[in-house]
C-alpha cells in the first residue's frame, strides 16, 4: 500500500505499549471511511514508534503520514496492517478542528455497530453516537491503581457490560488524563457522573465514542472506548510519564 493520510481517532494505552487507529480516505459502504490500525510486525507499539521527527507524540484528531506495508489476518482485527514506523517516520500534515471535526463525526458514524459489539464480531472497529453515556473514574492514592470507565446504550445494539452502571474500560490517553490529573487530583477517590452531569462537567454539546476490542484474553475478545470525541472539544495535558 501507498502512503496513507490517516486521521487519528484513537490513541490509547496498552499494559505493553500504546495504540492507535484512525480513518483512511478510502470510502466503506459500512463505517463511511475505512478503518486502519498501524502495527508493528513484532511486540506492541511505543510512544517513541507515534512521535514525529518535531519530537511530538501523536494525537487524536492529528491527520498524519505513515507507511503501511501489508494487512495482517488476525480477526476480528481486520484493520490491522504491518507499518514501518522505523525508516518513515509519522508525519503531521494538519489537524481537524472546530466545524469542520464536528461536522465529520456527525456524518461519519458507523451504519453496522453491531458488526463489532455483537457476539460474533467481524471487524473490531467503529464510531458511534450513544443514545446515553456515563462515567466512571477511580484512583487509589496509595497504590495508584487507576481506572477510567465508560457506560453507554445505543439504539438497536445490546452489550451487556456497556449496559451495566460499572460500564467498558477507557484506554484514551487524553480522557484518562482529564481524569486522573484534573478532575480527581492527587487526593484520587472515586467520581461517577451520570448523562446530566457529565455534559455539564464537560460542557458538551455532542458526544462520540470510537470502540475497539481487544486482543484474545482468555478466550474472548473485550470492548474498550479507545476513543473520547467532545463537540466542541475539552483540552487537557497528559503526562505521557504516567499514562
Amino acid at each position: 500500500m501507498p502512503a496513507q493520510e490517516i486521521l487519528i481517532m484513537a490513541m490509547t494505552r496498552m499494559l505493553s505499549g500504546v495504540c492507535t487507529a484512525g480513518f483512511t480516505r478510502h470510502k466503506d459502504p459500512k463505517s463511511r471511511l475505512r478503518w486502519i490500525r498501524p502495527v508493528k510486525e513484532h511486540g506492541s507499539l511505543l510512544l517513541g514508534d507515534l512521535t514525529d521527527a518535531e519530537g511530538r507524540v501523536i494525537q487524536t484528531g492529528d491527520v498524519i503520514k505513515l507507511h503501511p506495508q501489508q494487512p495482517r489476518c488476525d480477526p476480528p482485527h481486520a484493520e490491522d496492517w504491518i507499518t514501518d514506523f522505523i525508516y518513515r517516520r509519522p508525519r503531521l500534515l494538519r489537524r481537524l478542528k472546530g466545524e469542520r471535526r464536528a461536522r465529520f463525526l456527525a456524518e461519519h458514524l458507523d451504519q453496522a455497530p453491531a458488526d463489532v459489539l455483537g457476539r460474533k464480531p467481524s471487524r473490531s472497529l467503529c464510531l458511534i453516537q450513544p443514545d446515553r453515556v456515563w462515567a466512571r473514574f477511580e484512583l487509589d492514592p496509595y497504590s495508584l491503581k487507576y481506572q477510567a470507565r465508560i457506560g453507554f446504550s445505543l439504539q438497536g445494539v445490546r452489550h451487556a457490560q456497556a449496559n451495566s452502571r460499572r460500564g467498558v474500560p477507557v484506554t484514551d490517553l487524553k480522557w484518562r488524563a482529564l481524569g486522573r490529573n484534573t478532575w480527581l487530583g492527587p487526593d484520587g477517590g472515586k467520581l461517577l457522573l451520570d448523562e446530566s452531569a457529565l455534559r455539564e462537567k464537560l460542557e458538551a454539546q455532542e458526544i462520540y465514542l470510537s470502540l475497539g476490542l481487544s486482543r484474545d484474553f482468555q478466550g474472548r475478545t473485550w470492548l474498550l472506548v479507545i476513543g473520547m470525541h467532545v463537540v466542541p472539544d475539552y483540552q487537557v495535558e497528559i503526562d505521557y510519564g504516567n499514562l
